[in-house]
C-alpha cells in the first residue's frame, strides 16, 4: 500500500476545481489507514475560517457535504483534513477549490460579429439514405472564422482575474497574445436553446498595466455548423455570438468586472471555414499578428450587440475538451492520390502536419478515414452528406508546423495531398477528448483479450467529447440508448461521473413536457422539426431501452460512485419518464389486439403494459441482418422486439425508481413503484411467457433481457435459460443479440447454469464476436460486427462505436472478479473465474477509497491470488462455496489452501 497519507483530495469529484456549482460542496479525501475521525476546516481566500467541522466520529472518506457559513461566488477557498486512526496517526491533507461565478448577476452583452448570412443547408433521413447532398465547394457553402478584439486599459495588475466565457459556437481565446487556457472547442455541445455553459478561466498571469486586449476566434461549431445523422447545419442558429466577463481584484480590495460590449471589433480571419464535419481551411497568407495589443483594428467592423441574457447560462459541469494524447506516424506510403499515413490506432482527433517550403498559394490537403480497403487503398468508410473530412492548408511560402483548431475527425489513416514527401516525423495524430481521468486496468495472458479491453477504452476515449457519442466521425450525437448499456463499463476505466452528469444536465432539458425522454441529446430545433414531420425511425422522439437511461444510468453512477445527489437531481425526470410510460399503456394496444375483443382481465394486462408505439427494439440484432441491404435490415429487429423490450425496460425502470426512492428516504414512493412493477412484471408474464419459460420471438435477446431484467417467475428462470443456451449453440457458440440485449448476455448464461457456454461466447473467434474484430485488426470497437467481412470487404460503417464495449465490465466482474456489492463500493466481492482459461489476470478498478486491484495466476503451483484491498471498503474473496475476508493492504492467497473450494 501508499505511504500513510491523505491523498486524492477532491471537491465535487475533482481536483482543486476552479468554478463548483454546489451551494453544499462535497469533500472526498483517501486516508491509507482504518480511519476513525476526521476534521475538515475551509478558509477564505483572506484566510478566515468559514466551517470547522470539528472532530466527527466517521470512517466516511467520501463525499461529505459542507455545512458552514454560505460560500461566495467566484471565490477561492483553501480547505484541509485531518484523518484520525485511534486516538493517534493523525493524517492531514490540504487542497483549495474555487466557486462557480452567480450568472443571475450577468451583465455582459452578446455580441455578434458582422458577418455573411452563410448557406443553410437541411437534409432529411431519406436524403441521407439517398447519398443527397451538396456538389459545392466547402468555400463557397462556409464562412470564414470571425476575429473579434476588445481593447481595456488596466491602472495596475489586479492580483486576481477570471474570464468567464460562453459562445453560441466554439471560441479559442487569447489574452496579452497568451492562449487563455488550454481547453478546445469551448464552450462545448450543449442543447444551446436551453442551457449554454460558461467557462471559468484564471487569467492573472496575462495582465499588464496598461493596454490589454481580449482576442477571440470563434466559429460554427455545434451550434451553426453541421452535425448529426443528415449533416444540416444551423441547428441551433446560423450566426454565432459571444459573451465574456472579466472580473478583477485588487492589492487594495477593489474589485472591477470588464464586460464584452459594442466596443469590440470583428473581422474575419485566416481561416476560410471551420466545420466539424467538413474540416476546416487556413490560409496562411491571410496570418495576422491579431492578437496583441499593438495590432490596429481601426479597419475592423462593429459588432452588432444583442444585449445581456441570462436565461440559459449555467456554469460549466465536468470536464473540458482537451488535447489528451499524441501518436506519432507509424508508416507514410506514396499513392498516385498522396501520401497516406497510418498512426496504428483509430482515434477522435486531427493531424499536426510539418509542412515544408512550398510554393504561396500551394495547398496541403489532410484526408482522414478510420480504415483501407482489403488491398491497402484509400476507403473511405463513412459517407453521407457533410461528411468530407478534410482539411486544407494554403501555404504563405514559409515552412509551418500546422494543426487545425476548430474540427476534429474520427481516423487512424490520412492521405496527405500537396507535399513531394510525407515521413512519419512530419505528422502527429493529436487526441481530442474530454479529459477524463482513466484509473482502470485490464491485462491477461492473453493479447487479443488484452487487445479488446484497450479497443473499448480507445472506442470511450474517442466518443466521450463533450458528451458522450454514437461515433466520433458520422453523427457525433449523445445518444441515450448506447450510454445505458455502456455506463457500467465506463465507470471501471475512468471518473465518468461528471462528465456523465453534464450530459444528464442537458437531457433533463430537453426531456418534453409529457415526460418523453428523446432518444439522444443535446437535441436541437431541427431535430424537433425533423421528428415532427419524418416517418418510421425519423420520427422517434422516446424509445424503449433509450430513454430509460434516464433511470438506469444515474442508478450506475450511484452505485459505482455512492453519490446520492445524482440520483436527487434526476428523480423528477424519472417519475415524469415513468408516468408517459403508464399513460400511454393505459391508453393503446399493440396492432394485433386493435381488433380483437379482449376479455376484461387481459385488458386490464395490456393496460399496464407499454408495449406500443416506435421503437429501436434490440437494434441490430446480427440475424436479422445478416445477407440483406443495411437500410432494408435495420427494420426488422425493431418490429420483431420492440413489443417485448418496451414493457420489460418499463418494469426496470419502475423497479430502480423504487429502489432510488428507498435511498432518498421515500417510503411511500418506493412501495407504490414497487407495487407498480411487480404488477407490470405479472402482467408481462401472463401475457407474453410460457410456462415451460418460451417467449413468443425465439432470440438471444429476447431472453438475455427477460432474465437480466428479472422478467421471469423463479420456476421459469432455469428453462428460458437452457432455451437462452440452445439457441446460443445452435448459433454455432456465437451471439445474437442486439444493442439492448447485450450488456445481459454473459451474465444471463453465467447466472443461469451455463458458465462454460458464456466462455464459448467470449472466446469465439467467428463473427459475430468480439475477437473476430480483435483478429480482423479493430482498435476499437465497432458498430456492427461484419464491418470487415471473411473475404476482408470492408462496410461503410463506423469502426468506433462503444455500445459494444459493455461487455468490458464482464471482464472485470467476471474474469478478475470486481464486484462492488453495496453502493460506492462500500463493500466488494472478489470471485475470479479461474477456470477462464487463463493463465494470469491482473485488474484495477478505481473506488472512492482507492484502488481495488486483483492479480491471479495459474502458471506454475500452487495457483495464488493478490488482492489490494484499500482501507474503507470491506471485502471478500469468494471461491465456489467458500469465503474469504480480505484485509486492507495487500492480500496474498495460494489457491491450494483453498483446494476443498475450487478444482484447479
Amino acid at each position: 500500500m501508499a505511504e500513510h497519507r491523505c491523498r486524492q483530495l477532491r471537491v465535487e469529484h475533482a481536483i482543486r476545481p476552479r468554478a463548483v456549482d454546489a451551494d453544499a460542496p462535497r469533500f472526498s479525501w483517501i486516508a491509507d489507514h482504518g480511519q476513525t475521525a476526521y476534521r475538515i476546516e475551509v478558509s477564505d481566500s483572506a484566510g478566515e475560517t468559514v466551517w470547522d467541522s470539528g472532530r466527527v466520529q466517521s470512517a466516511e472518506t467520501s463525499l461529505i457535504a459542507y455545512a458552514g457559513t454560505p460560500l461566495t461566488a467566484l471565490e477561492d477557498y483553501r480547505w484541509q483534513v485531518t484523518s484520525w486512526s485511534g486516538e493517534r496517526d493523525a493524517l492531514v491533507g490540504r487542497s483549495e477549490f474555487g466557486t462557480a461565478p452567480d450568472l443571475t448577476r450577468w451583465g455582459a452583452s452578446w455580441i455578434q460579429p458582422v458577418q455573411e448570412h452563410a448557406l443553410v443547408e437541411r437534409w432529411t433521413l431519406q436524403d441521407w439514405i439517398r447519398g443527397a447532398g451538396p456538389d459545392s465547394d466547402p468555400e463557397d457553402r462556409l464562412r470564414p472564422v470571425q476575429l473579434i478584439r476588445q481593447a481595456f486599459t488596466l491602472a495596475e495588475t489586479p492580483v486576481r482575474a477570471r474570464l468567464l466565457m460562453t459562445a453560441e459556437g466554439v471560441y479559442s481565446a487569447w489574452l496579452g497574445g497568451a492562449a487563455v487556457g488550454d481547453e478546445v472547442l469551448a464552450p462545448g455541445y450543449d442543447s444551446y436553446g436551453r442551457r449554454i455553459s460558461v467557462q471559468t478561466y484564471d487569467v492573472g498571469a496575462d495582465l499588464v498595466p496598461g493596454e490589454n486586449v481580449l482576442a477571440v476566434a470563434l466559429a460554427d461549431g455545434w451550434w451553426a455548423g453541421r452535425i448529426g445523422l443528415t449533416g444540416s447545419s444551423a441547428q441551433f442558429g446560423d450566426r454565432t455570438a459571444l459573451t465574456w466577463e472579466l472580473h478583477l481584484a485588487f492589492e487594495d480590495g477593489r474589485r472591477d468586472v470588464i464586460r464584452s460590449s459594442a466596443r469590440s471589433r470583428s473581422a474575419p480571419g485566416p481561416w476560410s471555414y471551420a466545420d466539424l464535419f467538413v474540416g476546416e481551411k487556413y490560409d496562411a497568407r491571410r496570418a495576422l499578428d491579431w492578437t496583441s495589443s499593438s495590432f490596429d483594428d481601426s479597419g475592423w467592423a462593429p459588432v452588432v450587440d444583442r444585449g445581456a441574457d441570462v436565461a440559459r447560462l449555467v456554469p460549466f459541469r465536468g470536464e473540458p475538451i482537451r488535447r489528451v494524447a499524441e501518436l506519432p506516424a507509424v508508416s507514410t506510403t506514396p499513392t498516385p492520390e498522396g501520401w497516406i499515413v497510418d498512426f496504428g490506432q483509430v482515434i477522435a482527433g486531427r493531424v499536426r502536419l510539418s509542412i515544408p517550403v512550398v510554393d504561396a498559394g500551394s495547398e496541403v490537403r489532410i484526408e482522414h478515414t478510420e480504415t483501407l480497403d482489403a488491398d491497402e487503398n484509400w476507403f473511405a468508410n463513412i459517407v453521407g452528406i457533410n461528411k468530407e473530412q478534410t482539411d486544407v492548408y494554403v501555404s504563405d511560402g514559409a515552412a509551418a508546423v500546422w494543426e487545425p483548431e476548430f474540427t476534429f475527425h474520427g481516423f487512424r489513416y490520412a492521405r496527405i495531398r500537396g507535399l513531394d514527401r510525407v515521413q512519419t516525423d512530419d505528422a502527429v495524430a493529436v487526441v481530442i477528448a474530454s479529459d477524463l481521468e482513466y484509473t482502470g486496468r485490464f491485462t491477461t495472458s492473453d493479447a487479443r483479450l488484452n487487445r479488446l479491453h484497450e479497443n473499448v477504452v480507445w472506442s470511450q476515449r474517442g466518443n466521450f467529447l463533450s458528451v458522450p457519442t454514437d461515433c466520433p466521425q458520422r453523427e457525433r450525437a449523445g445518444w441515450t440508448g448506447e450510454m445505458q448499456v455502456f455506463a457500467p463499463a465506463a465507470t471501471n476505466n475512468a471518473r465518468v461521473l461528471p462528465f456523465i452528469s453534464r450530459w444528464l444536465d442537458n437531457l433533463r432539458a430537453d426531456q418534453l413536457p409529457d415526460g418523453r425522454v428523446p432518444i439522444f441529446s443535446p437535441r436541437s430545433p431541427f431535430d424537433e422539426e425533423a421528428a415532427e414531420t419524418g416517418q418510421g425511425f425519423g420520427s422517434i422522439v422516446a424509445a424503449a431501452g433509450w430513454s430509460d437511461a434516464i433511470v438506469a444510468v444515474p442508478w450506475t453512477l450511484y452505485e459505482r460512485t455512492g453519490d446520492v445527489r445524482i440520483l436527487e437531481e434526476n428523480l423528477p425526470a424519472m417519475l415524469a419518464w415513468i408516468d408517459y410510460q403508464t399513460r400511454t399503456a393505459a391508453e393503446e394496444l399493440p396492432p394485433s389486439l386493435q381488433a380483437v375483443e379482449l376479455a376484461s382481465e387481459r385488458r386490464r394486462r395490456q393496460a399496464l403494459l407499454y408495449n406500443t408505439g416506435e421503437h429501436f427494439g434490440d437494434w441490430l440484432t446480427p440475424s436479422t441482418m445478416a445477407g440483406r441491404p443495411t437500410h432494408e435490415a435495420i427494420g426488422i429487429a425493431p418490429a420483431l422486439t420492440s413489443e417485448l423490450v418496451a414493457p420489460m425496460f418499463q418494469a426496470h425502470s419502475l423497479t430502480l425508481a423504487a429502489r432510488i426512492a428507498g435511498v432518498l428516504r421515500e417510503p411511500v414512493m418506493q412501495a407504490e413503484l414497487g407495487d407498480r412493477a411487480a404488477r407490470v412484471r405479472a402482467a408481462f408474464v401472463a401475457e407474453y411467457v410460457g410456462d415451460d419459460g418460451s417467449l413468443p420471438v425465439e432470440l438471444q435477446g429476447m431472453y438475455a433481457l427477460a432474465l437480466g431484467l428479472d422478467m421471469l417467475p423463479p420456476g421459469r428462470r432455469r428453462a428460458a435459460g437452457d432455451r437462452l443456451a440452445h439457441l446460443v449453440r445452435a448459433n454455432g457458440g456465437r451471439l445474437d443479440t442486439g444493442f439492448l440485449s447485450m450488456p445481459y448476455l454473459l451474465d444471463a448464461l453465467w447466472d443461469s447454469g451455463h458458465r462454460d457456454l458464456a466462455r464459448v461466447v467470449l472466446w469465439q473467434a467467428e463473427a459475430p464476436s468480439w475477437l473476430y474484430e480483435v483478429d480482423n485488426g479493430a482498435t476499437t470497437i465497432w458498430e456492427t460486427w461484419d464491418g470487415v467481412a471473411p473475404d476482408g470487404t470492408i462496410r461503410e460503417m463506423s469502426f468506433n462505436h462503444y455500445a459494444f464495449g459493455c461487455v468490458d465490465d464482464w471482464l472485470f466482474r467476471r474474469l478478475a472478479g470486481i464486484a462492488p456489492t453495496s453502493p460506492g463500493w462500500r463493500t466488494a466481492r472478489i470471485e475470479p473465474d479461474l477456470a477462464c482459461g487463463l493463465d494470469v489476470v491482473d485488474a484495477a478498478v478505481d473506488t472512492p477509497y482507492g484502488p481495488i486491484a486483483v492479480r491471479w495466476e495459474r502458471r506454475a503451483e500452487p495457483a495464488s491470488i493478490h488482492v489490494d484491498i484499500p482501507f474503507g471498503v470491506d471485502a471478500q474473496l469468494v471461491l465456489a462455496d467458500r469465503s474469504v475476508p480480505l484485509a486492507p493492504g495487500r492480500n496474498a492467497i495460494p489457491v491450494v489452501d483453498l483446494a476443498p473450494a475450487i478444482a484447479l
